[in-house]
């Protein structure tokens, strides 16, 4: 393995603070498939069962994600190092809730979960970085359900579309139809329509048919945050 791909894994938040000697360890017991995709491909798909933990070494994803009515798909560009969908190895689910497209030419690594339970597991601050990842996933989630919606059209709508955000930074798009939109919000599509054209006039945002795209979803909230801080 090349030392920056070695490297690279070791960023990964299941792998934090793993002695290097206990990672060349788990590498002699464990099988580690490494796969190359290009733009285009399918890393991951929707529905399908989650059967292996699948890292992002280098390169982007785009990740698509559609309501149960399929009102609307949310999509998040993803970069590299990232684990995909940790939290939907286990569970009464066991199927990956969005698919994982390619952007650019991407190197991954996939472990099999059987390795997970039988090897991995045996390293405590693997444990420990695991069950970080689905507290902090539930904790995120608890917390945003518990949160009352702002009254300010805008801030429901920036809202709307950080509740409907994983990766906390980076492009975002929303397809959906605005009346769609505007019946989620408790809004009219004429009031929702002209916030977004707000949005739109100050760069937060920009508009296409039946699409919203967010440069930088960052940027987004940071702005939302100072208008409540006022």
């Amino acid at each position: 393995m090349e030392m920056t791909m070695y490297d690279t894994l070791l960023q990964l938040p299941l792998f934090q603070g793993l002695a290097k000697n206990d990672f060349t360890s788990i590498l002699d017991k464990v099988k580690i498939h490494f796969l190359k995709r290009k733009a285009g491909d399918t890393v991951a798909l929707g529905g399908e069962d989650c059967r292996e933990l699948v890292f992002l070494l280098n390169g982007s994803l785009v990740s698509k994600t559609s309501d149960r009515d399929e009102l609307y798909t949310f999509y998040e560009a993803i970069n590299a190092p990232f684990l995909i969908e940790p939290y939907s190895l286990f569970g009464w689910s066991t199927k990956y809730v969005s698919t994982y497209t390619a952007l650019t030419a991407c190197n991954l690594v996939t472990i099999e979960k059987a390795y997970l339970l039988s090897e991995l597991n045996n390293y405590e601050i693997i444990r420990l970085n695991y069950l970080n990842i689905l507290s902090n996933r539930a904790q995120n989630l608890h917390d945003r359900l518990w949160t009352n919606l702002p009254e300010s059209l805008h801030d429901r709508i920036v809202e709307f579309i950080l509740l409907h955000s994983y990766v906390p930074g980076g492009e975002k798009r929303l397809k959906i139809k605005m009346d769609d939109l505007a019946k989620l919000l408790s809004s009219t599509r004429i009031r929702v329509s002209k916030a977004l054209n707000e949005m739109q006039d100050k760069h937060w945002l920009t508009l296409h048919r039946g699409e919203i795209r967010i440069p930088d979803i960052s940027l987004l909230k940071e702005h939302r945050d100072m208008r409540l801080s006022e």
